[in-house]
Formats: structure tokens, sequence, C-alpha cells
């Protein structure tokens, strides 16, 4: 929050006893980086350590970090963000398990230039079957209906091969983005409440999305996924 081509199923998938190290891990032992996502416009791959420098380059000023992990000051707020951002990923595989996970994945183009991040989080998964969801866009590529697409991908994952049956957001009051796209793709309100944010005391508003409305809207059927069937006793699934 995925054999058949469309709408949240798998178009292919490759073995996972195929050894490569071109990420520095063989798929056989981490079967996700040859997970796939591809909307008309965008191509979507789990984050690996190549990516981590040009992530960490292009995020914008005001794409807000965790705020727990360790800070830094090497006198250069870029390279402080950075390494949380780093610090970020080796957590996030470092600490997978079916019960708890968060799979970031590379937003680019079909022609492979990297326009942002989307991120997929499941927690007490195998239970509650519900997904998070949180994203960001470079500068230039914000305003031309990418953010919807991206989030699409990722509850077509959801929806289908996880089988998740609801998805969930948040974001503050005021940002009108983020809350555009989840309106779009069919999110309900699901309350707001006062929360800590830099400096002041703001309103976070939630949503939520279940299972019966995303897939009588449809959003989904112009996407394609691949590489997953490998993946999933990762995700506490059984195989097929």
């Amino acid at each position: 929050m995925l054999a058949r081509s469309r709408g949240g199923t798998e178009s292919s998938c490759r073995s996972p006893q195929r050894a490569s190290n071109r990420h520095g891990v063989t798929y056989r032992y981490w079967p996700l980086f040859d997970l796939r996502l591809s909307t008309p416009d965008l191509r979507l791959s789990p984050m690996t350590e190549a990516d981590l420098a040009p992530i960490a380059d292009l995020m914008p000023d005001d794409v807000e970090q965790d705020p727990g992990p360790a800070s830094y000051d090497f006198g250069d707020p870029r390279v402080d963000r950075g390494i949380v951002s780093h610090q970020a990923y080796w957590r996030a595989y470092g600490t997978w398990r079916p019960q708890a996970w968060r799979l970031s994945f590379v937003v680019r183009t079909t022609d492979g230039e990297i326009l942002g991040v989307q991120e997929l989080e499941g927690n007490d998964f195998p239970t509650l079957r519900t997904v998070d969801s949180s994203s960001f866009l470079v500068t230039k590529a914000r305003g031309r209906g990418l953010g919807k697409q991206m989030r699409t991908a990722v509850l077509t994952l959801a929806f289908g091969p996880l089988e998740a049956e609801a998805a969930i957001t948040s974001a503050w009051h005021d940002n009108h983005a983020s809350l555009g796209v989840s309106r779009a793709l069919g999110y309900q309100p699901n309350g707001e409440l006062l929360h800590a944010h830099p400096g002041r005391v703001d309103v976070l508003r939630h949503m939520r999305l279940l299972r019966a409305d995303w897939l009588a809207s449809g959003l989904g059927d112009r996407v394609e996924i691949a590489g997953f069937d490998a993946c999933l006793p990762l995700f506490g699934l059984p195989g097929r």
C-alpha cells in the first residue's frame, strides 16, 4: 500500500534464484529489488544504496524528515539532511519484518530521470491489513499530476497482491497538494488532531480509503506490476 498484467496484478516475475549483484545485494536474498511499478508516465523501483546520494541531492528543503533520529551539524544543512535520509534507508531494510515494514520507491520518468520518492508502509500488517503512504516530488515535477500517479501505483500494489483492506494517510491542514491527491483518489476524512509542528502546534488531517471503494474506482487499471511473487514471504503472505 502484484499471472496478469493490469489493474494491480503481476505482469512478470523473475526467479528468486537468479543471482545478481547489480545493487550490491543478490536478488535471491532480497527479491524486493526486482519489484517494478509502472504508470503511463512513471517507473517506480525500490530504493537501493546507489540511489541514496542522488535522492539526498535532489530532496527539496520543504520535505519534512522524521524528527526522531539523531541530528548532526556538519555546517551544511543538506549534508545533515542527507545523513538522516541514509540512516532511514538502512533502518527500513535492516528492521524489516512481515509485521512492520516500510518500502521506499524511487520515482523516475520513463527515460530514467529521478523525480522523487514514494513510500508505502505497513504496521501490524498481517492483522490490520492497512497501509500508510508518504512521498515527495522535486520542485520542477510538482503541479503536473505526477503525485497522483505515483500514489496510484502503490495503492494498486496495496489493494492488489498485498490484499490490503484500507489505506490511510495524513497531511497538515495547509498541505493542499497532498490532501488534493488523497481526495482525487477517493480517500475520505478520518478525523483531525493537534500535533507538534516545528515552532508551533498545527492541525494534522487524517484520511482513509477502503478496499471496496478503490476497486470500484478502476483507478489502478493502467498500473503494471512486475516481480512481486518472489517478495510474498517478506510481507507474511503465502507463496503462489
